[in-house]
């Protein structure tokens, strides 16, 4: 099987895969307390990484940038230029990424190791489905949670990006926020939301996808988490990508 046959074929099951999951939302049991639990996990268990990704990339941004606009004269677009970048681009794929790493890994080995050791078989013969029981959960839980995870490292981030430039360069605060107020608007916050839902709901996909794909036992439980990480990551650079480029032209935004 050539590699355009093996990413089309795992295309399609990753799609049956959602799709039944989806559909199980509209069926009981629903297992909610399983998607809380699966909130819990994912969304504050992630936000130490996430708060610690934010403040220091806004931090980053305003070090690197606060010298050239000073160079042209134009320090006072600096919190305009940090809140932009961390809202429309880096905060949610950086976010994704860290999630991806945090995340991904830990549903892929989760469920390699139930079928490495024949759970999901035991599930099936109890007439449970496992789909609706440990996918549908995880990516509930991925698509509420992600958005707030991006929501909160943007906010951190520009809290970074104001720290940096209050206390060692010493731009007034006013100054700052007033650049922040004044530049981001609702399309930027809407874009802002929209590229970590579609993450989310792509990265819950290829984790469960993963993992329930596994083979060869205990080794083959390490060979799917690699692949859910690898996979997930490249899917969401790609995707930003034409996110980015559909988010300009439905909402006319530019850059």
């Amino acid at each position: 099987m050539n590699i355009v046959t093996r990413f089309l074929f795992e295309l399609q099951e990753m799609s049956l895969l959602s799709a039944r999951a989806v559909r199980g939302l509209f069926k009981k049991p629903r297992y909610i307390p399983e998607t809380f639990a699966q909130m819990d996990s994912i969304g504050v268990g992630s936000l130490t990484i996430v708060v610690l990704t934010g403040f220091f990339t806004g931090g980053v941004l305003t070090l690197q940038t606060y010298p050239t606009l000073e160079s042209f004269g134009a320090v006072s677009q600096l919190g305009y230029l940090v809140s932009i970048s961390l809202v429309r681009e880096l905060g949610p794929v950086l976010t994704a990424l860290m999630v991806t790493g945090r995340v991904v890994s830990a549903i892929s080995a989760e469920l390699g190791s139930m079928v490495a050791s024949e759970q999901i078989d035991a599930m099936r013969a109890l007439g449970t489905d496992p789909v609706r029981k440990l996918v549908a959960p995880r990516l509930i839980a991925l698509v509420i949670t992600l958005p707030l995870l991006t929501l909160i490292a943007d906010v951190v981030g520009i809290a970074g990006g104001w720290a940096v430039s209050t206390f060692l360069y010493g731009l007034p605060s006013a100054m700052f926020t007033a650049s922040v107020r004044d530049g981001i608007t609702t399309d930027d916050i809407i874009g802002g939301i929209v590229k970590p839902l579609a993450f989310a709901f792509l990265m819950g996909t290829i984790a469960c996808h993963k993992g329930l794909k596994t083979e060869g036992g205990t080794v083959g439980v390490g060979r799917s988490t690699t692949s859910a990480v690898v996979t997930a990551s490249i899917i969401v650079i790609i995707t930003d990508f034409f996110l980015a480029k559909a988010l300009q032209v439905i909402l006319g935004t530019q850059g």
